[in-house]
């Protein structure tokens, strides 16, 4: 038998998802986007450029998370079984990204299809951060396919596994770390060392996610006529040659399962970087971004049960021995 936490945890999970596939991320006011102005708004008080600042600005404002999202778990849990399943659902809508992600990367194929590359270049920084200017269709296809991959896990596998395992704080302090790391977790000359703490924080709290991503990119991969052994091989081989402990994690397996190449020339504001290749297909076409996208899908469906089954097996989800 479930505790009544334990229970509102499963639940919220479940619905928090099934809002995130029915509606997306909102388009105005997003949770998100306030907390992200905020940060922007602190950091012109916090910024000095070395690691120790950096460090007090992130702890701060992931730590301002833990107590809020711990607040609002214990104060819903007086308020009943009903208060505690919305609060948890609603964390978990606010976190999660995968709709909207997989919703960018079908409208992305569809402008590439028809030869819109202006279009194409100007959707491109809802995905990520490459200088669009520089890409040709190619170019596009590739950066939006590892993109794609990229935040299957970072905006949904993760975050759904942080609120199976830490309920509503741990879910929120993800978020934030993730959205911190996209803000200063880059390597320009501003963020070097100031954002060096949001950077290793987020790989830290995307190591095991990154992992469980591949997996389950393996399991799906025949959804999409890919290859499980693909994904496993690409993943063990190429992998550990990416500069992300993570980000190589899964874009190797997708790009094993799709039988594609990914990698090379990777064009940023800030600088170009040269990754190493992963896979040993092809270069991606529009039909393996199309491949992708639905492969993105596939693996953020079977994330849910996957976190629903870690909840459940929670330490606080055992049932309590009999009294003597």
């Amino acid at each position: 038998m479930f505790t009544p936490a334990r229970r509102a945890r499963i639940v919220g999970i479940a619905a928090g998802w099934l809002a995130d596939r029915l509606l997306g991320d909102p388009q105005q006011g997003h949770p998100v986007a306030v907390f992200g102005s905020g940060a922007a708004a602190f950091e012109r008080l916090t910024y000095v450029d070395n690691r120790r600042a950096g460090v007090l600005h992130t702890a701060t404002l992931l730590g301002a998370l833990a107590v809020a999202g711990l607040a609002v778990e214990r104060a819903t849990a007086r308020r009943g079984h009903l208060a505690a399943t919305v609060a948890n659902a609603v964390a978990v809508f606010v976190a999660l990204g995968g709709t909207s992600l997989t919703r960018t990367g079908d409208r992305m194929a569809a402008l590439i299809a028809v030869g819109d590359v202006d279009a194409a270049r100007g959707l491109l920084p809802s995905l990520c951060g490459r200088d669009p200017s520089v890409l040709d269709t190619e170019g596009l296809t590739r950066a939006a396919l590892e993109s794609i991959a990229e935040n299957t896990s970072d905006a949904h596998v993760a975050p759904l596994l942080w609120a199976a395992r830490g309920g509503i704080p741990a879910v929120l302090v993800y978020r934030g770390a993730n959205t911190l790391d996209a803000m200063i977790g880059n390597r320009s000359p501003r963020y070097a060392r100031f954002g060096w703490a949001a950077a290793r924080f987020d790989d830290a709290a995307n190591y095991v996610a990154a992992r469980v991503t591949a997996v389950l990119v393996a399991v799906c991969a025949p959804f999409v006529g890919g290859s499980p052994a693909g994904a496993v091989r690409a993943w063990r081989r190429d992998a550990a040659r990416h500069p992300s402990p993570n980000a190589g994690v899964v874009e190797a397996a997708f790009a094993g399962a799709l039988g594609v190449r990914l990698g090379g020339p990777t064009q940023y504001a800030h600088e170009l970087e040269i990754r190493p290749t992963l896979g040993e297909g092809p270069p991606p076409q529009i039909a393996d971004l199309a491949r992708a996208v639905r492969l993105s899908r596939a693996v953020q469906t079977a994330a849910v049960g996957v976190a629903v089954t870690v909840s459940a097996v929670g330490r606080s989800g055992r049932r309590a021995s009999p009294r003597p």
